[in-house]
């Protein structure tokens, strides 16, 4: 291939491979992207999944579009820069989600670092010819009497902290990834000199979530998110003899999921509880077959609505019958009278609104959440599902008040 092989999200295509290349994506995608024989000598049968990004191995480049504007797809990331002009970042310019990340991610880098380095004091505990700070007398202890240097424990005031760790090593990842245009590889190598000071250092993307937010630090918060996606979804391969493979790679339905739940507990706060994938419910007698809904909406202690939340969509036919039995047995383990499925939409069609469950009277929802348009269009579709939701759990309240209540066990 002379050019990347791009794909949308879902799409299957045959094209010209060699064999290398081939077992090169396989190597390098997994079940990310499935890779099969066509009935042609070669040509590979690709299938993409709901991983969007890209993919670059020795012979060959598959770049993989989302079904959502590339606009919304920063929306959904929610990484919190008000002033982003989503036009900077077109597939037509950036060739790809890799490079337009790459861009985003650098820019974002460079407002959060540019007035100055997030500084902090850290113990240190060290040998030194002098005392500093307070004697360490534990390991004055482990050193059977030797005098000099002296054992000494000392807040020292530095950027080695772990914010800029997370950052520099996201930006140490990202600069020697295959796919990043020249002009942002510099500006990555440029922010890399700023973080000098720092430890080069393993960091793991879970820290991100383990941090405490303060004044302090609360303006890291959207570049360290930022790097937390480089950091999980970025992966390198060293192949002796040949360019380094790589993979760019974001899930889709974990992303939606994700960005529905965050959004939807910030707009309904004060007025209903989001519980994003609680645990505790069975569908059995005796406590068997475990449920884990995506979201639970509660008001004042009591489950008052259950949603599952679905990213994939097919055609004009918004809801699945699968969904529809899964949505069913989440209504019927928790003893609610509806539910909802909240769907991504890019595509036009008239959605199916509402099913009751014959015999039981359930009422199942579809919600289709708008995603094909600017990003102030999805903005204004989620809050109106809040509203939506507010007035539903409202009206059946007092329904539900009056039935037993079947509490997680």
């Amino acid at each position: 291939m002379t050019g990347p092989i791009t794909l949308t999200e879902y799409e299957k295509r045959t094209v010209a491979l060699d064999g290398g290349a081939a077992r090169a994506l396989v190597a390098a995608a997994g079940d990310r992207l499935r890779v099969g024989a066509s009935t042609e000598p070669g040509e590979y049968r690709l299938e993409a999944t709901q991983h969007v990004g890209s993919i670059v191995v020795p012979g060959a480049t598959v770049l993989i579009r989302p079904k959502v504007a590339l606009e919304n797809l920063f929306v959904m990331l929610e990484v919190g820069e008000p002033d982003w002009r989503p036009h900077d970042f077109s597939w037509d310019t950036a060739g790809g989600l890799l490079p337009a990340f790459a861009a985003f991610f650098a820019r974002s880098v460079e407002r959060t670092i540019g007035p100055g380095l997030l500084y902090a004091y850290r113990e240190e505990h060290d040998l030194l010819p002098a005392l500093r700070g307070r004697f360490d007398v534990a390991a004055q202890f482990r050193r059977q009497g030797v005098a000099v240097p002296i054992p000494c424990r000392y807040e020292e005031f530095t950027a080695d902290v772990a914010e800029n760790r997370v950052l520099r090593a996201a930006l140490r990842r990202l600069a020697v990834t295959p796919g990043v245009p020249p002009l942002v590889h510099r500006r990555l190598l440029h922010l890399l000199a700023r973080l000098d000071g720092v430890a080069d250092v393993h960091v793991d993307p879970d820290l991100v979530d383990r941090l405490h937010f303060t004044r302090l630090n609360e303006h890291y918060r959207p570049a360290l998110r930022l790097a937390q996606l480089v950091l999980r979804n970025v992966t390198l391969a060293d192949r002796a003899g040949a360019r380094a493979a790589s993979s760019f790679l974001i899930d889709m339905n974990a992303l939606f999921q994700d960005f529905v739940t965050a959004r939807l507990q910030r707009l309904l706060r004060d007025r209903l509880e989001v519980l994003a994938e609680p645990k505790g419910y069975r569908l059995g007698e005796g406590n068997r077959v475990v449920l884990r809904p995506d979201l639970v909406f509660r008001r004042g202690g009591r489950d008052v609505f259950v949603a599952d939340v679905k990213y994939k969509l097919l055609g004009d036919e918004l809801a699945r019958n699968p969904d529809y039995y899964q949505l069913l047995a989440y209504t019927t383990a928790m003893d609610l009278p509806e539910g909802a499925l909240i769907y991504c939409s890019t595509e036009t069609g008239p959605p199916d609104q509402m099913i009751t469950v014959k015999h039981t009277g359930k009422r199942l929802w579809a919600y289709r959440l708008e995603l094909s348009g600017p990003s102030a269009t999805a903005s204004t579709s989620l809050s109106t599902l809040a509203r939506w939701l507010v007035h539903h759990s409202s009206r059946l309240i007092s329904t539900i008040r009056q039935a037993p209540r079947g509490d997680p066990v």
